[in-house]
């Protein structure tokens, strides 16, 4: 679902009320957990979580205008979406978070190359995400986006 959002407060305040409280949360956990040096701003119409272009002038392959994107979490029709570029692009991130996810869900994981689906709102493991969010720094970022990522 794409919002017509410019801030995240007003992103969240346009998503359906029963998701609020815990896209919240998934929200506070990533605030709480993130390495310094990651700023939070609206990214590609969802709540992203950036390398900042006076820390990365280059910014993204994609648009190098834009700032590197890191995180991204937002409202789908039909679940809450994580999105992570570290778990795209470091094979080792992504075999340890897909053997740490059924010791702290019952629901099967629901991924793909980056995105995380939590259908089931209730059962979002907020403990897991935080440990992952913590796993990059921006510099590591950095070092792996330039070596797996932009071309």
């Amino acid at each position: 679902m794409q919002f017509n959002a410019t801030t995240p407060e007003n992103y969240i305040s346009q998503i359906p009320k029963d998701r609020i409280p815990h896209f919240e949360k998934l929200r506070k956990t990533i605030v709480e957990n993130l390495p310094k040096g990651f700023e939070e701003q609206m990214s590609y119409g969802m709540i992203g979580y950036v390398v900042p272009k006076n820390v990365y002038p280059k910014g993204y392959h994609c648009d190098n205008k834009l700032p590197l994107p890191f995180i991204n979490i937002a409202s789908q029709k039909n679940f809450i979406a994580l999105y992570h570029m570290g778990i795209y692009a470091n094979p080792e991130l992504l075999n340890w978070f897909v053997k740490e996810y059924p010791k702290h869900c019952k629901q099967k994981l629901d991924m793909g190359k980056s995105c995380i689906r939590f259908k089931k709102i209730s059962e979002i493991p907020f403990n897991l995400i935080a440990e992952l969010v913590k796993k990059i720094s921006v510099q590591e970022w950095i070092e792996l986006y330039e070596k797996n990522i932009k071309r």
